[in-house]
C-alpha cells in the first residue's frame, strides 16, 4: 500500500467525511488533491481491501435485536472428512438477509452466525428454519449481556506507533460508548424518510466525487443519526485479510475463582471487559451467558498479521485479566459477511 492509501485507511474507517465533496475534504487534510484521493480510495475498493463505505447502525437503537448463535454441523461422514453438509448450510444461510455473519471456527461448536430481527420469536423462527433445512443442530442463541467494544477500525499496514495510537482512540471510543449506554434515549419512532435514508446508508456509497448527492441523502441527517446514537460510525468497512490481518480468532474467557478479576462489586462494570477493550488488536468485546459444555462468558475478537503475533496477543490479553481459563476459536472459514440493510 502507498503512504496515501495507508493514511486514508487510518481516517476513513471511522470518519469518512459527511460532506458534499468528501474527497476534497480528505485531500485538504492530507495535503493532496481531490482526484488523487478519489483514485486511491477507488483502488482500495476495487482491490477488495474496502468491503464497503457506508453507515454502521446500532440495531437496538432502530428497534432491532442482534443475537450470536453457536451450533454444530458435521464435517465427517463414514469416518472421512466431508464438507457437503457444511456447504449446504452455507448456501442456505447465504439466502437469508437476517443472517449477516457466518463463520466456521475451530471448536466442537464449529459454526457461529449472527441474526438480526425485530423480536426473539423471529430470530428463533429463522434458526429453526435453518435447522429444518440443513444439518445444523445443538444451537444456542446468545444475547450480549454487556458490550465493551464494537469497533472494527483496523490499522491496515501501518507501523506499530500508528496502530498503538489507533488502539488508544478505540479504547476511548469504547469507554465513551459504555458511559453513553446507560443514558441512551429510548427508540425514537422513525419517519418514512428516516427509514428510507437508513436503508440507503446501509449500502455502499456510489463511485463518484459527490456520493451523497448521487444517493439523494442529506449529510446533515446522517450526522444527526450519529448524534442521536442511531449510527455508530460512517466509514469504510475492511476485509481484514486483504488489509493485512489474515489471522483472526474469537477468544472466550471463563470467570476466575477470584471474582475481583471480573468485578469489584455486583453493580460495577466488569473491568476485564474494559481492559480487553483497550487492546488495539481486539475489535469486539462482549459478555454473553455461558451454556452447557461452554463455560465461557467474555468474548473478544482478535486480529493479527501472523500466527505468532496472534498467539502473543492472546497470551498478553489473558495475562492482563489474570490468566483465566479460555478457549481459542480460530476463524477457519468465512461463510458470509454482510451488512444488514434495515427497513428493506
Amino acid at each position: 500500500m502507498t503512504d496515501l492509501e495507508q493514511h486514508l485507511l487510518a481516517i476513513i474507517q471511522d470518519a469518512f467525511p459527511l460532506e458534499e465533496r468528501p474527497y476534497l475534504v480528505l485531500a485538504e487534510q492530507l495535503g493532496s488533491d481531490e482526484q488523487s484521493v478519489f483514485a486511491a480510495v477507488e483502488g482500495l475498493r476495487k482491490s477488495g481491501i474496502i468491503r464497503r463505505i457506508g453507515g454502521v447502525y446500532d440495531s437496538k437503537a432502530l428497534g432491532f435485536i442482534s443475537r450470536l448463535c453457536a451450533g454444530k454441523v458435521s464435517t465427517i461422514s463414514a469416518g472421512a472428512s466431508d464438507d457437503s453438509a457444511l456447504n449446504e448450510f452455507a448456501a442456505t444461510v447465504n439466502e437469508i438477509p437476517a443472517i449477516t455473519h457466518n463463520y466456521v471456527r475451530s471448536h466442537e461448536y464449529n459454526v457461529w452466525f449472527t441474526v438480526i430481527a425485530q423480536s426473539e420469536e423471529e430470530i428463533q423462527k429463522i434458526v429453526d428454519d435453518v435447522c429444518a433445512k440443513t444439518e445444523l443442530h445443538d444451537v444456542h442463541v446468545l444475547s450480549a449481556t454487556k458490550k465493551y467494544k464494537i469497533n472494527t477500525v483496523m490499522g491496515g499496514r501501518l507501523d506499530a506507533k500508528e496502530i498503538s495510537l489507533n488502539g488508544m482512540q478505540n479504547a476511548e471510543l469504547s469507554l465513551r460508548a459504555k458511559r453513553n449506554e446507560a443514558k441512551q434515549s429510548p427508540v425514537r419512532i422513525l419517519s418514512d424518510s428516516d427509514r428510507t435514508r437508513i436503508h440507503i446508508a446501509c449500502d455502499d456509497i456510489p463511485h463518484s466525487l459527490t456520493p451523497f448527492k448521487d444517493w439523494s441523502v442529506s449529510c446533515d441527517e446522517l450526522r444527526d443519526d450519529i448524534a442521536q446514537k442511531r449510527m455508530r460510525r460512517f466509514g469504510a468497512i475492511l476485509r481484514h485479510q486483504e488489509a493485512g490481518f489474515a489471522y483472526n480468532a474469537m477468544v472466550c474467557f471463563a470467570k476466575t475463582v477470584d471474582s475481583r478479576q471480573w468485578s469489584v462489586d455486583r453493580n460495577s462494570v466488569n473491568p476485564a471487559g474494559a481492559i480487553l477493550a483497550s487492546k488495539p488488536y481486539i475489535s469486539h468485546c462482549y459478555e454473553r451467558p455461558s451454556f452447557e459444555g461452554f463455560p465461557y462468558t467474555l468474548y473478544a475478537m482478535m486480529h493479527a498479521q501472523s500466527a505468532d503475533e496472534l498467539d502473543r496477543n492472546i497470551k498478553e490479553a489473558a495475562k492482563s485479566i489474570g490468566n483465566p481459563d479460555y478457549v481459542v476459536l480460530l476463524s477457519v472459514r468465512e461463510l458470509k459477511k454482510t451488512s444488514y440493510r434495515f427497513f428493506a
